[in-house]
């Protein structure tokens, strides 16, 4: 066989596949469709995915099913979903964390989230507000560095865990302040909020619906909030761009995305990305987002993993900076 046979062969097998995955893309999908998530009923990435799910089902014609998986800090549902068939039949809706911050602070992790997943689109970004007793001096986050800087052994903050956002950007601002800080520990925002709000921290970063309560009874003051821009739900809280500090760590938000196993058909990953796009337009949906303090983004998938690769070096720096390590 000469190279022009053969290079006419290997066209034809192209165009075949191509033949092929369009027509499974039309058929699809047929019978319902798993999304897994990585963590528990109830929690907030639950929530969205549990809405997400729902109009979803109407935009494909097929149930849309929850199948939670939680275990080992998204590890155990992600993996899952990594090693399914890549027949666009098994979904996850997954976090910063399980999606991409993990490979930086697991040494041995049983998937690569890079080359094992496709991002289909991310559903919604979460910023999180940092924080303050409402005694505190510090007005603003300036204010909150020259305290910082001018205690003799150093000021103390708060997170939900090692390896999670807040603690992370406690070490960055140790490291970029130049100051000492003592990262304490708490197994979920709730304990961490209320020793906050005693008086025990003297700063941490937490999500909206977890802060607005204490903000609503005077316990606590949101003086910055991560990302880009401001939210109207709290309108008077500036970026930490706003207010000075417009270091790429501070305007990273953790977020919310759905994928799929790699080499899901491109049709069948387009006709999933249109879906979930239609859904989060629905009202209800938005209004859920609002009440969570979530902003909808509705990516395509060449604009999430765009997203996804200028995400990658900012999290592996705030991970190395931290020193977090998790077995």
């Amino acid at each position: 066989m000469n190279i022009s046979t053969k290079r006419q062969w290997a066209w034809a097998l192209m165009a075949l596949l191509a033949c092929h995955a369009q027509a499974q893309a039309q058929d699809y999908p047929a019978k319902a469709v798993t999304v897994v998530v990585p963590y528990a009923a109830g929690g907030g990435t639950d929530v969205v995915a549990r809405a997400l799910a729902e109009q979803m089902a109407r935009q494909l014609g097929q149930p849309v099913i929850i199948d939670n998986k939680p275990g080992a800090s998204g590890i155990l549902g992600t993996q899952a979903v990594a090693k399914a068939a890549p027949d666009g039949y098994t979904l996850l809706v997954g976090l910063t964390q399980s999606l991409l911050t993990n490979q930086f602070l697991y040494d041995k992790l049983g998937y690569d989230p890079r080359r094992e997943l496709t991002l289909v689109t991310q559903i919604a970004t979460a910023p999180l507000l940092l924080l303050v007793p409402a005694g505190s001096k510090a007005q603003n986050v300036a204010d909150l560095k020259r305290e910082m800087r001018a205690l003799a052994n150093g000021g103390n903050c708060g997170s939900w865990g090692a390896g999670s956002y807040p603690h992370l950007a406690c070490a960055h601002m140790a490291s970029s302040w130049k100051t000492r800080l003592t990262h304490v520990a708490y197994k979920g925002e709730a304990p961490m909020l209320q020793d906050l709000a005693g008086g025990q921290l003297d700063f941490t970063f937490a999500s909206i619906v977890s802060a607005k309560p204490y903000l609503d009874g005077g316990k606590l003051r949101a003086i910055a909030i991560t990302g880009e821009e401001r939210l109207p739900v709290l309108a008077a809280v500036p970026t930490f761009t706003e207010a000075g500090f417009a270091d790429p760590e501070f305007r990273m938000s953790g977020w919310l995305a759905l994928a799929v196993p790699h080499g899901t058909p491109a049709p069948i990953v387009a006709k999933l990305q249109r879906a979930a796009q239609q859904s989060l337009s629905a009202p209800d949906l938005l209004k859920r987002f609002e009440l969570l303090g979530m902003v909808p983004m509705g990516t395509s998938a060449e604009q999430s993993r765009r997203n996804y690769d200028a995400d990658w070096p900012v999290w592996e720096r705030l991970v190395k900076v931290s020193g977090a390590k998790l077995d």
